[in-house]
């Protein structure tokens, strides 16, 4: 997510900018200054074609570096360069990425600077694809998508909207400033363990609405943050990430599968679905508690007398999953309180049979609702200690969640090891 990215400092992580003909080429300016911000050193690669929509001129005045577009150009200072650039950087972008570009890559050829870069680097790659809808549905395209993903390729999958050439549907470049926030979360993965490759999670984010009419309904104030938060985390920590959301007031981040769910029972329809599959379930949405019994077919008028609603509760997620779990599940839940923070989030962790339970105080400052930073207290089944947190960014926090259901399944590990070696 943009804000949170933006804290980090990625001092000295070289990005190789790749920019390719469209429309969208202009775009790339603002992709570059947004790499920079960041602490990113950035050099740019263009493809003839991209020349005739936005000058290097240009490239070359924000980066301070020479854009190269033909190796072999008179004016290149580096006749080999597709080979010392492409290994000498950490991340390999290319935004905007054509049909023909995707269709290049995805088949080996090299037949100009950016294709060669391709070919030769070692670096993690990123593309921002940028075209016709009918190009980008085009079989042929998504074959090509298909292989750089089986690559190793990330994909930015394109906006929906309003083309220049006046199509509406996918294939319009998706946001720089989203574009910047993959590029960063990819850097930031580089020299993170992988300690929870294996393990697939599902992470329930955001708040839920339970409609009173078609117009208001009863919610609440959480953003989403603290769990899309977790859901990057786990996914640079190896994870495999299913991601069900209600509301939420920030993107989602990228290269984790997403579902929405807008009320309490759509959500608790979503994680039975997906529970069976998931090795580790952590509840970091908001769930109303309550519903109204009955939702009025239409806007109720304002009234000369009081109004009032009748309620009933809604389904207890949480404690639905960890009745089902099975005995290699983890399980870990959220609880925001206002009063007596750590006895409420020992009964909960106790009471819903819970191997984590995260505790914070949302009348603090800087750790209620829709903030960047976080002050929590993590409580853990196996032992009455507690780990108190200071105020922190909530992409620490999400690691030092991690952190501990790492810890639990070794201790599960262990265990089962113990076991197996003592009935030899």
């Amino acid at each position: 997510m943009a804000d949170q990215s933006a804290q980090r400092n990625f001092s000295g992580k070289k990005v190789a900018l790749g920019i390719t003909g469209g429309i969208a080429s202009y775009k790339a300016v603002e992709i570059l200054r947004g790499l920079q911000r960041a602490g990113c050193t950035v050099r740019v690669a263009m493809t003839k074609r991209a020349c005739e929509f936005i000058q290097p001129l240009t490239f070359r005045a924000l980066s301070g570096s020479h854009v190269i577009v033909d190796d072999y150009a008179p004016d290149n200072p580096d006749p080999i360069a597709h080979i010392t650039f492409s290994q000498s950087v950490d991340l390999l972008l290319v935004a905007p990425a054509t049909a023909n570009i995707i269709a290049k890559f995805a088949n080996g050829v090299a037949d100009d600077f950016l294709t060669s870069t391709y070919l030769a680097s070692q670096a993690p790659v990123l593309i921002a694809p940028a075209m016709n809808t009918t190009m980008w549905e085009h079989p042929a395209t998504q074959r090509n998508l298909n292989q750089l993903r089986a690559d190793g390729v990330r994909i930015l999958e394109p906006d929906a909207g309003e083309m220049a050439c006046g199509t509406i549907g996918p294939g319009r470049l998706s946001e720089p400033e989203r574009i910047v926030t993959a590029a960063l979360d990819m850097l930031s993965e580089q020299g993170i363990p992988k300690d929870l490759a294996g393990e697939r999670i599902l992470i329930t984010v955001g708040a839920t609405r339970e409609e009173i009419d078609p117009v208001r309904f009863i919610s609440n104030r959480s953003s989403g943050r603290m769990g899309f938060a977790l859901a990057e985390a786990a996914k640079e920590r190896g994870a495999e990430v299913i991601v069900i959301a209600g509301f939420t007031t920030v993107e989602p981040p990228a290269n984790v599968s997403f579902l929405r769910a807008q009320s309490a029972a759509e959500m608790h329809a979503a994680v039975m679905d997906e529970i069976k599959e998931a090795s580790v379930f952590i509840a970091a949405a908001a769930v109303s508690d309550y519903r109204p019994v009955n939702r009025a077919p239409k806007k109720i008028k304002k009234l000369d007398h009081r109004l009032e609603l009748s309620l009933e509760r809604t389904e207890d997620i949480l404690s639905d999953v960890a009745a089902m779990r099975d005995a290699n599940q983890l399980i870990v839940g959220f609880a925001a309180e206002t009063t007596n923070v750590v006895h409420n989030a020992r009964e909960k962790l106790r009471n819903k049979k819970l191997d984590l339970l995260i505790a914070n105080d949302v009348t603090q400052n800087g750790a209620g609702f829709d903030v960047p930073t976080n002050i929590i207290t993590i409580i853990s089944r196996d032992s009455d200690k507690i780990t108190e947190l200071p105020l922190i960014s909530k992409p620490d926090a999400a690691h030092r969640i991690l952190d501990e259901v790492v810890r639990l399944r070794s201790l599960e590990r262990n265990s089962v090891s113990a076991k197996s070696q003592g009935s030899i």
